[in-house]
């Protein structure tokens, strides 16, 4: 008789926990592109509400701080339309001809703009929360406050002494940490720089300088566009640095949920829609005894008993 109550040739029960888990996981596997574009949509709304009804944290600042006694520049460099289409509108375009001249499969296309908008749009929410949160005075706060006449210079005041009319332009005075351009620039421009990089094996042996550039473009225009906050007197450097790697932080761990490392061999490929998980989904580690199981045969195997003997020993009597 086999051992452990095994009969010949029968498979190991599953219990009714384990199925419904299994399909449950495996569900997910196929349509996790859509939880996540659900997920986007939630960003979407968070990011919008905050517009509508977040303002920032006032620090009290004093007059005398020449830190922020920058004048205000009417015309930026880069405005804030500018700087969407810069890293907004232009990568989403290149990923859009990227799809229509090489035609991958839809899998990839759809990854692939998935990653680059939640990028965008969860570097927007991040910065705007901890802007809000922050409330730190810009370069230019004095020239955007314009605050009331006797206001003492030595000391320390509230955003109440300010007469500035326009109710955006005052609040935006607190708002320089981190830099949203910065942020923004490099989230966008970086994921492209990324998914360049992954294409074209930028991180392999022996690639060619050309290839290197075309991946490092997106990069410099990124950077560009963050110096020109400081040409505006916008931010300072601590704004436009902690900015920059925000935006590229995020940015590659966008790219990272749905494309392997760039120094895989595989780096052009993203991940299946079965690589997340097995195909009976999550479950548990197999033990000892289902270890000898999977070790001595296969599922078409018979586990036969194997015969043991156990010799007596005799006792020599005197």
């Amino acid at each position: 008789m086999p051992r452990n109550g095994f009969a010949a040739g029968s498979a190991s029960p599953r219990s009714p926990q384990n199925e419904i888990t299994g399909t449950m996981s495996r569900l997910y596997q196929r349509s996790y592109p859509v939880v996540d574009t659900v997920a986007l949509a939630c960003i979407v709304g968070t990011w919008i509400l905050i517009q509508f009804f977040a303002t920032p944290f006032h620090r009290m600042f004093s007059l005398d701080n020449k830190s922020i006694q920058f004048p205000y520049a009417v015309v930026e460099r880069v405005p804030v339309v500018w700087s969407i289409i810069y890293a907004g509108v232009i990568p989403f375009l290149i990923l859009l001809v990227w799809a229509a001249v090489f035609r991958p499969y839809p899998h990839k296309v759809q990854v692939t703009l998935l990653g680059f908008l939640i990028a965008l749009m969860l570097t927007s929410l991040v910065t705007d929360i901890i802007k809000n949160a922050v409330g730190r005075p810009r370069p230019d706060l004095i020239s955007r406050c314009i605050p009331r006449k006797g206001t003492p210079e030595d000391a320390l005041v509230s955003w109440t002494v300010c007469t500035q009319p326009s109710e955006h332009m005052l609040q935006e005075g607190w708002r320089s940490f981190p830099s949203g351009h910065s942020s923004f620039s490099f989230s966008g421009l970086g994921y492209l720089s990324f998914f360049f990089s992954g294409q074209m094996h930028v991180f392999r042996p022996r690639t060619d300088l050309c290839r290197s550039l075309i991946a490092f473009v997106p990069l410099l225009v990124a950077l560009l566009i963050a110096i020109s906050r400081l040409d505006d007197y916008r931010h300072d450097v601590y704004d436009v640095t902690c900015g920059s790697v925000l935006g590229l932080s995020i940015a590659y761990f966008s790219y990272r949920r749905y494309y392997p490392t760039l120094r895989s061999v595989t780096c052009d490929m993203p991940y299946g829609r079965d690589d997340a998980l097995g195909s009976d989904g999550f479950s548990k580690l197999a033990d000892d005894e289902e270890q000898q199981i999977l070790g001595h045969g296969s599922g078409s195997r018979q586990w036969q008993p194997r015969e043991e003997s156990y010799p007596l020993a005799t006792a020599a009597t005197s």
